[in-house]
């Protein structure tokens, strides 16, 4: 099979069922924005931001690691069961720690009321540790059916608790105060009702993957756990890295702005306006999800380097598509969320090419998983970091939440270049730089081009813009050559029509 339709249709079911997924837990942003102020929407964005970087800590790596391993070894299930074991050891003693300082971490959080909160996120970021490795394992074996519908379930469940608890409870609790409602809900937990969607949908994961984790023989290979950990270790510091960047200024933010400037309001503006990248973030996701497994088995392939290239071709294509499309059509994406945070739109396009490059970054990160320098791979994580922590700690005290924007897209930029730099070094690849940079440019002139349009109605400027779109994908299949693809889809569905 055509490697590159190999990982299009793998990316498609993983971003089916991710987009779908997140579209059904989309649906619960506006709905977050309209029950909650943003000072308290501020505190989920702060408390899930954390759970992001102490769920990179509780993997360490350990998937990379394990598809690196799983390629070599002639048993991967003693791969599998080695690296289980050892997750499932570290989430137990993640969960005696919290345990011994759950009130200095409840006060630290600001919720010295509510330390349930801590202890949900606690449970559910050890839940999904242990189920990593498993979800891993069906990527590895190309499962990629059963995979997305587990996500889709563990959506759903969440989709529904939330529904449930925050709007059907109340709605009988005013509408029938006979009923006795309040026996299962409480009024005054409000945004714990996240927390707790989050830690059932999570078990019920760990129980549906039970059957998947029960086939394989548990059993610990002590040495091959620690070349394991001596490939992943690095990975570990890319991964924090790579989420301290993404998320480390929702954690600082309120730290940072002044006490006169409300810090939890305006991290909860960035936080709401941040998931309207949420289209490039589900393509990237999905992209990910496939493409690891798939660059680790392509390697042995003669024509890999060429495949490589083509692949981030591609992908920069898709990802200036969304971009264009998401901002012409604003006017429509910003209805996600309440009118009382759109006055952070303007920090939208900065987060959606900082998801973009953070992508490339990613598809360029092969060079030194293959060659098994992620040594390489954790320094520039490092140099990311810190641009990430000066920029915010530099811009955040003057511009509030645009400085954030900023901040965040300056950094995914700066370690892309260095990554590319580095790569074409230990492990060259004949990526097609000049047609990527084309593209970029393209896409910026017609951006600004979108800007100038002097129109005052939001559907005649929408309207206005889709010619601009059309001519970034009209000149896409002209340079790519693409005419001919496209009359064979249309052929065949012609005959199909006949």
């Amino acid at each position: 099979m055509n490697p590159l339709k190999k990982l299009a249709g793998e990316t498609a079911i993983y971003g089916i069922s991710t987009i779908i997924g997140r579209l059904l837990n989309w649906l619960l942003v506006p709905l977050y924005t309209k029950l909650f102020i943003p000072e308290d929407y501020g505190i989920v964005t702060n408390l899930m931001s954390y759970v992001a970087i102490l769920l990179v800590v509780l993997t360490y790596g350990m998937e990379t690691g394990y598809f690196r391993f799983a390629s070599r070894e002639k048993e991967s299930d003693t791969t599998f069961s080695t690296g289980f074991i050892s997750l499932i050891t570290t989430s137990f003693l993640f969960w005696i720690v919290i345990a011994g300082f759950l009130n200095p971490l409840s006060v630290f959080f600001d919720v010295p009321t509510n330390k349930s909160f801590i202890v949900l996120l606690a449970l559910t970021l050890g839940f999904d540790a242990i189920t990593a490795l498993p979800f891993a394992k069906l990527r590895q074996e190309n499962k990629a059916f059963r995979y997305a519908g587990l996500k889709l379930i563990n959506i759903g469940i969440n989709l529904g608790i939330n529904l449930f608890f925050l709007v059907l409870c109340p709605w009988i609790y005013h509408h029938f105060p006979e009923v006795p409602i309040t026996k299962v809900w409480n009024p005054e937990f409000g945004i714990g009702y996240i927390f707790l969607a989050i830690f059932v949908s999570s078990f019920i994961n760990l129980l549906l993957l039970l059957p998947d984790i029960l086939k394989v023989k548990l059993c610990l290979d002590r040495k091959l756990l620690l070349k394991i950990l001596a490939y992943s270790s690095p990975i570990l510091v890319v991964s924090i890295c790579g989420t301290l960047n993404i998320n480390l200024d929702k954690m600082i933010m309120p730290e940072l702005i002044p006490e006169s400037q409300n810090p939890l309001y305006q991290t909860g503006i960035y936080g709401a306006n941040y998931k309207l990248a949420v289209i490039m973030t589900l393509f990237i996701q999905a992209f990910r999800y496939s493409f690891e497994p798939f660059f680790f088995s392509q390697s042995k392939e003669q024509n890999s380097k060429q495949v490589y290239a083509e692949v981030l071709k591609y992908f920069v294509i898709l990802g200036l598509i969304i971009f264009l499309g998401v901002m012409f059509y604003l006017d429509i994406v910003k209805i996600l969320i309440d009118t009382r945070y759109h006055e952070g739109l303007g920090m939208v396009p900065y987060v959606l090419l900082a998801n973009l490059f953070f992508g490339i970054f990613f598809s360029l990160s092969l060079w030194y998983k293959l060659t098994d320098k992620t040594r390489m791979g954790a320094y520039i994580a490092i140099i990311g970091a810190v641009i990430t922590i000066a920029l915010n700690v530099l811009l955040v005290p003057i511009f509030g939440y645009m400085g954030a924007a900023y901040a965040v897209l300056v950094c995914f930029v700066s370690i892309t270049v260095i990554s590319y730099i580095a790569g074409q070094k230990y492990y060259p690849v004949p990526y097609d730089l000049k047609r990527i940079l084309l593209y970029f440019l393209l896409a910026a002139i017609l951006f600004v081009v979108a800007g100038y349009i002097p129109l005052e109605n939001e559907w005649a400027k929408m309207a206005a813009k889709t010619p601009l779109l059309l001519i970034f994908i009209i000149v896409v299949i002209q340079k790519e050559h693409l005419w001919h693809s496209l009359g064979k889809i249309v052929g065949i569905k012609g005959k199909g029509n006949k």
